[in-house]
């Protein structure tokens, strides 16, 4: 089974920014919503290349969607994926740490 290559700027959706995800920092870990079809090799390698690091891990979670109300109408939130980017030591992604 052959998997179709992404470009690096297609891989990586966005940062999240939430108190969880800053307390990783002081591990060097880094976390972002990431392109479901997307690997943790396409991840490690758009995460090296586009801020110039390098990863010593990536872990990938499959966040599944949840039931919601408004009244009567009822729906889900979205699927989506999830990766938590661990940086070899003396490494920091600058751009990211000015968020906070």
């Amino acid at each position: 089974m052959k998997q179709e290559k992404l470009s690096l700027n297609d891989v990586l959706v966005r940062p999240i920014i939430t108190e969880k995800a800053l307390g990783l920092r002081e591990q060097r870990k880094y976390v972002f919503e990431v392109n479901p079809l997307a690997n943790k090799n396409q991840i490690k390698e758009a995460v090296e290349k586009i801020f110039n690091v390098k990863v010593e891990k990536v872990n990938v979670i499959n966040i599944k969607p949840k039931p919601k109300r408004r009244g009567i109408f009822e729906g889900r939130t979205r699927s989506w994926k999830k990766a938590i980017v661990t940086l070899k030591e003396g490494y920091t992604i600058k751009e990211l740490e000015g968020e906070h």
